[in-house]
């Protein structure tokens, strides 16, 4: 056999056609959303927002500052808890382990309610510590279950993240004669940011369509105030206007992530 014998190509693939079955269920979704187009378009009733419009911006507003201020102390309660996940001590790593086991493992709606009937059986407690004014009331009985809940998350994030942090990070910082402290902080977490600026983006997402659980305690947060009003009119355009209403946040904090991290990136762009 000769060894000038030419290798033969593979004959070409044939072209893939397109499967029926998924060509009919994007048409029918398509078929969908315009009939509720169309059907919303003709059925759409102005009155609604000259009855609920400013109802809907302050449910809006309940939501916004309650995801925002418990994101913040979600964020410092979950320093501790991720050093306590990565640190050394078994007692230290125990207890981390089992606070990011519970909030995580459980319904959130479970948590508030333990939050909010739960605590009221230790009413005598509380008002003698002088805390019986912050669990009586429903809005903060969400903050707190909303805090401890993101917490959760977000040390696990801060976890990753910081790991995800090269060990020479450190050697470095060690070299330059820095301290420890100076190194986590100036060095490290700096770096860690920009790893877990997308899923703390996500967490702040889930929070937010997670915060409607809070109108089961009578919370007029956005959802709260969409029910009020499904209520009075029986009209399904109430919930249309609320989710309209939850993709306009969901967007405007995507679009501003994608803002933070091309700023936070630059120097990685060549």
């Amino acid at each position: 056999m000769s060894g000038n014998t030419p290798v033969l190509a593979a004959p070409a693939a044939p072209p893939q056609k397109p499967k029926i079955a998924g060509i009919v269920a994007i048409g029918v979704w398509i078929a969908i959303a315009i009939a509720f187009v169309v059907y919303f378009a003709r059925a759409f009733d102005v009155t609604l927002i000259e009855r609920f419009g400013s109802a809907y911006l302050g449910g809006l507003w309940v939501t916004v500052s309650l995801v925002a201020i418990s994101f913040v102390f979600g964020a410092l309660v979950s320093l501790p808890v991720a050093l306590g996940r990565m640190a050394k001590n078994p007692i230290a790593r125990a207890l981390a382990f089992a606070f990011v086991y519970f909030f995580r493992g459980t319904p959130l709606i479970a948590q508030i309610f333990l939050v909010y009937y739960g605590f009221g059986q230790f009413h005598d407690f509380f008002e003698a510590i002088g805390m019986w004014w912050f669990f009586r009331e429903a809005w903060y009985c969400g903050l707190f279950s909303l805090a401890l809940n993101t917490a959760a998350y977000q040390a696990e994030i801060l976890r990753g993240a910081i790991e995800s942090v090269p060990k020479g990070q450190w050697e470095g910082g060690r070299s330059l004669g820095l301290s420890r402290q100076v190194i986590f902080f100036k060095v490290i977490v700096p770096q860690a940011m920009i790893v877990g600026l997308r899923p703390y983006a996500n967490e702040i997402i889930l929070m937010i369509k997670a915060s409607a659980i809070v109108a089961i305690i009578t919370v007029y947060d956005l959802f709260g105030v969409t029910r009020q009003a499904y209520s009075r009119t029986y009209d399904f355009q109430t919930y249309v206007w609320a989710a309209l209403l939850y993709l306009i946040v969901v967007e405007a904090l995507r679009h501003a992530t994608n803002w933070a991290e091309r700023r936070l990136t630059v120097h990685l762009k060549r």
